[in-house]
């Protein structure tokens, strides 16, 4: 919402707005665009401002005070997606990335891609981007350019309960991959592939389809499709195929074929078999793009990664420490090998905090018992808000505890007699103190503050 809010500034707009506890770095983000906003949630905000429209993000829900007063003056509620169609995506070329995983980073390196090519290019994407230090800008000039999207699949708004990428106008989508996800808002996996489903038959038949050919359930939504469809993958027949894949500390290299014909060797610095296949959606999209193999090595050559996928943010107790937004099984345990490629012969020793509305659950118990097989030691913090949900559906940190070690793997757990302080992260802070060692890697895989512990790695580093 912060971004989209300044790229709506930067567009002319005047805008306001109303949160609570907004803090570095998105405080100085909206002074450095102007923008004023509101501490806190009240009916004065709107007499204020006298806003045309007021723009509802998705954490928004009846009985936040500023919202009822919305509804009753009858104001025009318009959910963010709805206001990222008309104000930025307008008939532009819309490539949407979609997917239960790699969202962020597809979408920052098609971004930078068609940018870096000299394409007129706008973007929203769910993070800080590497290259352009934001995560929304509208299309830089007038003329018809690309507008690339991350298409989260997670519901618009409290009066729109669809996914928001249903909202986007795709003419270009890429599908990543399909996994159960979000149980607070699908019932199954098939409730996900259906809007999935929804999705890729919005896009129209001279669009194009980019999906993963090596997932299943990919395959499965596209059975009937009605546009042209490319699939990428490395295990399965595919348009866009890669092989010879060497994987180095510092560079991946590839192979990529395309229709089985030698097309261009990649060389990136991404790392982890899933950056191959995110690499692979991209080439296709800038291959689409009307983007030479050249110009696609020059992107590459000069992407950054966003914030908080595999960032190392300091050096602590003579450790490497490592940042991610993983927070998936799946995501967990690719994102564990990327780090082994990376920091080959390090220990990797893994903090894992259960934050998201599915893995406070139980529902991955099992799953969450073996994403970590490649890790050295295992820290798991304290489960969040778990008065949400009775005990008998509630993530069972002792348990994954009990299999893990089963399996000679270490494991930490914050106990639950450090559930009444929000800053229990200095409990892990001082287990890990006795336990670090300049060979090591600690990676963080979390997509909040692990209980304070960032902030206290930060600050004993002098990494502010």
């Amino acid at each position: 919402m912060g971004a989209v809010a300044g790229a709506c500034a930067d567009a002319g707009f005047e805008v306001f707005g109303s949160d609570s506890a907004v803090y570095p770095p998105m405080s100085d983000f909206l002074a450095s665009k102007r923008i004023i906003y509101f501490d806190g949630y009240s009916e004065a905000n709107l007499v204020a401002t006298q806003p045309d429209a007021v723009i509802v993000g998705n954490a928004m829900s009846r009985g936040n005070v500023e919202l009822e007063a919305a509804l009753d003056a009858r104001m025009t509620l318009v959910s963010m997606p709805e206001l990222v169609r008309s104000v930025f995506i307008q008939k532009h070329t819309s490539v949407v990335i979609a997917g239960t995983h790699g969202k962020t980073t597809t979408s920052s390196i098609a971004a930078w891609l068609l940018a870096n090519a000299g394409l007129p290019t706008g973007f929203l994407i769910g993070a800080i981007t590497g290259n352009f230090g934001i995560g929304c800008r509208a299309v830089p000039d007038s003329s018809n350019g690309f507008f690339v999207s991350e298409g989260d699949e997670y519901d618009t708004a409290f009066f729109d309960k669809r996914s928001k990428f249903l909202s986007y106008r795709p003419d270009i989508a890429v599908i990543n991959n399909i996994e159960f996800d979000h149980a607070d808002i699908f019932q199954s996996l098939d409730d996900i592939k259906k809007s999935f489903r929804l999705f890729s038959r919005l896009v129209p038949h001279n669009g194009l389809i980019v999906a993963n050919g090596d997932d299943e359930n990919v395959r499965s939504i596209l059975q009937n499709p009605f546009t042209n469809v490319e699939y990428f993958g490395i295990d399965s027949d595919a348009d866009w195929k890669a092989t010879s894949i060497h994987y180095g500390s510092s560079e991946t290299s590839v192979e990529i074929l395309y229709k089985q014909q030698p097309y261009m060797t990649l060389r990136t610095q991404l790392s982890g078999k899933h950056n191959v296949l995110n690499a692979l959606a991209c080439v296709a999209v800038a291959h689409r793009a009307g983007l030479s193999s050249q110009q696609i090595q020059d992107g590459f050559d000069t992407f950054i990664l966003p914030k908080r996928r595999l960032e190392e943010i300091a050096v602590w107790h003579s450790a490497t420490v490592v940042d991610d937004f993983a927070h998936h099984p799946t995501a967990i345990a690719v994102t564990i090998g990327a780090a082994k490629q990376r920091y080959p012969g390090k220990r990797i020793i893994v903090c894992f905090e259960p934050r998201s509305n599915t893995t406070t659950r139980n529902i991955f118990q099992h799953e969450l018992e073996n994403c970590f097989d490649a890790a050295d030691e295992v820290v798991f913090g304290l489960v969040n808000r778990p008065e949400r949900y009775p005990a008998n559906e509630r993530l069972d940190t002792d348990i994954l505890k009990a299999a893990i070690e089963q399996k000679g793997i270490p494991c930490f757990v914050v106990g639950q007699e450090h559930a009444g302080n929000p800053q229990w992260g200095g409990v892990v802070a001082k287990h890990l103190s006795a336990l670090l060692t300049p060979n090591d890697v600690l990676l963080l895989c979390s997509n909040g503050d692990f209980g304070g512990l960032r902030s206290i790695i930060r600050n004993e580093s002098g990494q502010h």
